[in-house]
């Protein structure tokens, strides 16, 4: 669906041209997720009170949510101290367990290696250049940018 002139929201995710920016997720909900992001990309141009292209894609995905909720919060990420075969295994099998293209998943999984992976209460979450994947809330996400991992991380674990 066509929110504005160069937002496209689809099922699992968003596109936007003007910005240049591409997020889609795999597995669990992260509607909410996605559409904090929207506000925070629209927000400079319609302000806090009624932001158009959010407010439509809630309507598109059927999702009750208020402008006063985008508000982010700071994970508690832990670095791990080395990056070993059994962390990887795990992140492989949460990975498995996400009902993603096949082509997703394989890209995923060889640049895991790669990745920053860090320990949360609830399990692992790997930040790659164009992924991050959530053990704890069996997520995976994809963007085409890499700067698109700061808009999303503060709402990771927020929905």
């Amino acid at each position: 669906m066509l929110c504005e002139e160069k937002l496209e929201v689809f099922e699992n995710g968003f596109e936007d041209g003007r910005f240049h920016v591409r997020i889609e997720y795999y597995g669990s909900d992260a509607r909410k997720v996605l559409l904090a992001a929207i506000f925070d990309l629209y927000r400079a141009d319609y302000g806090t009170e009624y932001v158009y292209p959010f407010e439509c894609a809630k309507e598109f995905w059927g999702i009750y949510m208020d402008a006063s909720e985008v508000e982010g919060e700071e994970l508690p990420l832990r670095g791990t101290k080395f990056v070993n075969r059994s962390l990887l295994n795990r992140l492989e099998g949460a990975l498995e367990d996400i009902e993603a293209p096949p082509e997703v998943r394989e890209h995923v999984k060889k640049a895991l290696e790669g990745s920053e992976i860090y320990k949360l209460k609830d399990g692992l979450i790997a930040f790659g250049r164009d992924f991050v994947l959530d053990e704890g809330r069996g997520r995976l996400f994809l963007f085409n940018k890499p700067s698109v991992r700061e808009l999303i991380t503060p709402y990771l674990r927020k929905w």
